[in-house]
């Protein structure tokens, strides 16, 4: 199976307990992918081609995010530790059935984003979070610029512990969050990759991005 031919639904984070069970980290508004068992892929490291795999049965934290699987194969904690990191995937073609306006978040992310007030294109979709409504993070195109942070004269730092531990920050990509209604997010064209946006007014004022960074 060729790596585009699968979707990505959680990343092991952990393991749990002793018996080999495994802590999986998911947006997947669909708990059916970790509670049902059957045939899943598994990809451990990057440049490797993903293997299938049995999940034998899974459970939801609750409140979180998060399930708890058991995969064939995998006996204890030692094994479930090496798995640390892999992405846990299914076929396309085993996604489930979508009403009209829903969408996969892994069809949202790398979208272009567009203003449809002025037809600029302002970014492009990075993250979508759950929080009532979704939503949308986008990282802009136009960047700010930002002023460096002050670099001590490292020769001056009397002890040589501190000078080890002195790091520059590098500025961190500035992004917007678009909740993801419609009166906001009218269009959405998977077909050409990309979204138009109708923002209220603020929504893209780019001082108040800076200042929540």
């Amino acid at each position: 199976m060729e790596i585009q031919d699968l979707i990505e639904i959680g990343i092991i984070v952990a393991p749990q307990g002793l018996q080999g069970e495994l802590k999986v980290k998911t947006d997947s508004d669909f708990p059916e992918r970790f509670q049902k068992s059957g045939n899943r892929w598994l990809q451990i490291q990057p440049h490797q081609s993903p293997q299938p795999i049995e999940l034998i049965r899974g459970k939801q934290i609750p409140g979180k995010n998060i399930f708890i699987i058991k995969l064939a194969g995998v006996n204890d904690r030692n094994q479930a530790e090496s798995l640390r990191g892999s992405r846990l995937l299914i076929e396309k073609s085993h996604r489930p059935y979508l009403e009209k306006e829903e969408y996969h978040v892994v069809d949202l992310i790398n979208l272009q984003v567009y203003n449809q007030q002025t037809g600029e294109n302002i970014g492009i979709i990075t993250e979508v979070f759950s929080a009532g409504n979704d939503i949308l993070e986008v990282t802009l195109h136009y960047q700010p610029e930002l002023q460096p942070d002050i670099i001590p004269d490292l020769e001056k730092i009397s002890r040589v512990s501190k000078r080890k531990k002195f790091k520059v920050k590098k500025p961190k990509a500035i992004t917007i969050l678009i909740p993801f209604v419609k009166d906001i997010v009218p269009v959405i064209n998977l077909e050409k990759g990309f979204i138009e946006i109708n923002p209220p007014k603020g929504l893209l004022n780019l001082d108040l991005a800076e200042e929540s960074e």
